[in-house]
């Protein structure tokens, strides 16, 4: 195996996204103090008169305009605060103009609050506007907990008085309430008429069952997990009602934000299932460490799932746990799609393990059989067959290996890729390759938009092998595969 993986793989902290906003404040006075002189000599000067100057110098009768008429917050869940908006207020007049209230209508018992020019507060009054300048209010949003299952929509405005006139500033909120867990113990069946939001951590504790139905909506806070400890994770998605894992934060800014949440953590789980679900924006989708000595079966059995943007690993298997799976797409993660290190077993048949993602230079699959710490040196076996599967990606290399065996044993690395497409910069002859096509591009539909469906050229097409069947006879979109020449990947060319 060649040597040429990168030394230094560590899951990287989730740093926090923070939003600093800094506000100039004018020095109205000394501006106006020195006009006012300004104007004074001259008018004196000129013998116009200092009753004249006092006229140029009041304030405009004219109002504000606004950057928004209504300032609109997506999806935001109960008790969860939303991320700060903010619009402009405008004063175009070459005289100052004076605000004399801005009044958040709903007042302390409105949802909303407001900070104007960086002072907060549900009222303001007597703000000096100087001409063609404007200035910035900030909008956050906390809803209650309602008790409904439908989302609402939740309407408040900021009135702002000028010359006497009212103008308004609409704002809107679509709220949902949901299901909340903070360091709970779960097990049964979660139901799925609200979505489910998690903080910090949610337990499945040991040999315990925790069902999740499909159509079900989990959406996890920032740092955040889903921990399943010795117990059992059983996830039942259908292709028409994926249950979905994501991070809290629903405003379109955050839709393809990565590290949100952590993912998915198995430790010493017993066997689990993850069938159709969509794990999208965490550090690590899933994290498998160790293997339950209670059972022989798959730590996890993947099928039919859909696993992107990680920050750091799609899939990372650490400790020797066992993987089994079918018809999954694993892409765009920061490091890697598929990392195993210090051992693990694993089988894998019509996957797609891809690149794309990141700007970090590392391959889609990395396979590393030992891990230091504290200048102690863990070494285990990895037992790997992956089949049928597409790995590729945007790098030269997409598999990259770090394995050593100082002891020459025979079974310590057991590793076979068969009828495989694979991009690595110089092809192998290594026997663990068998009917691979090398670095021959997939064509894939729209790699942007994560539809990694292919066109009938595309080498994908028919050259997987019948050896290797998936469970249920069909791709991940339930496509019937081909019983005389299938697709490589997780799709079968319909």
């Amino acid at each position: 195996m060649a040597n040429d993986f990168p030394r230094f793989l560590t899951i990287p902290e989730i740093n926090p996204f923070f939003v600093t906003f800094k506000v100039q404040h004018k020095l109205f006075f000394l501006k106006t103090f020195i006009t006012y002189v300004s104007a004074l000599f001259i008018c004196i000067v000129l013998g116009s008169g200092i009753s004249s100057c006092k006229k140029q110098l009041g304030f405009s009768k004219s109002n504000l305009a606004f950057s928004v008429d209504t300032l609109v917050f997506d999806t935001v869940f109960t008790t969860i605060g939303s991320t700060t908006q903010h619009f402009k207020i405008y004063n175009k007049e070459n005289r100052n103009v004076m605000i004399e209230e801005i009044e958040l209508a709903g007042g302390e018992n409105s949802p909303f609050r407001i900070n104007v020019d960086g002072v907060s507060g549900d009222k303001h009054s007597n703000l000096e506007l100087e001409a063609k300048d404007s200035l910035f209010v900030f909008v956050e949003v906390t809803l209650k907990v309602n008790g409904q299952v439908l989302p609402m929509v939740i309407e408040d405005s900021i009135r702002f008085r000028t010359n006497g006139v009212d103008q308004y500033v609409r704002l809107a909120v679509w709220g949902q309430d949901a299901y909340f867990h903070y360091e709970d113990f779960n097990e049964g069946t979660w139901p799925n008429d609200k979505p489910h939001v998690i903080y910090n951590r949610a337990y499945v504790n040991t040999d315990k069952t925790l069902n999740i139905q499909p159509n079900t909506k989990i959406y996890l806070h920032k740092n955040s997990m889903l921990f399943v400890y010795r117990g059992t994770l059983n996830v039942a998605g259908t292709a028409s009602q994926p249950v979905i894992f994501q991070g809290d934060r629903l405003e379109q800014f955050y839709k393809d934000v990565a590290g949100q949440w952590y993912g998915i953590y198995f430790h010493e789980a017993l066997p689990s299932t993850i069938n159709y679900a969509i794990i999208k924006n965490g550090t690590a989708g899933l994290h498998l460490f160790g293997k339950n000595s209670a059972s022989p079966l798959p730590t996890v059995t993947l099928t039919n799932t859909k696993i992107y943007n990680a920050a750091s690993y799609g899939i990372f298997l650490y400790a020797r746990p066992d993987l089994k799976a079918e018809n999954c797409v694993i892409a765009k993660s920061g490091v890697h799609a598929l990392f195993i290190l210090e051992g693990a077993t694993y089988n894998l048949n019509h996957c797609d393990l891809l690149g794309y993602g990141g700007s970090v230079q590392t391959p889609a699959v990395g396979i590393r059989n030992y891990y230091k710490t504290d200048g102690v040196t863990t070494i285990s076996g990895v037992n790997g067959t992956i089949t049928n599967t597409v790995i590729y990606g945007n790098q030269s290399s997409e598999i990259a290996f770090d394995t050593v065996n100082p002891n020459n044993d025979p079974v310590l690395i057991n590793l076979s890729f068969r009828n495989c497409l694979i991009k690595l910069e110089t092809p192998s002859t290594d026997p663990v390759f068998s009917n691979v096509i090398w670095n021959s591009d997939p064509l894939f539909s729209n790699i942007p938009e994560n539809k990694f469906t292919f066109a009938p050229s595309s080498p994908l097409n028919g050259n997987a092998s019948t050896a290797f069947p998936t469970t249920n006879g069909m791709d991940i979109d339930e496509i019937v595969r081909s019983t005389s020449s299938p697709d490589i990947g997780a799709y079968e060319l319909n």
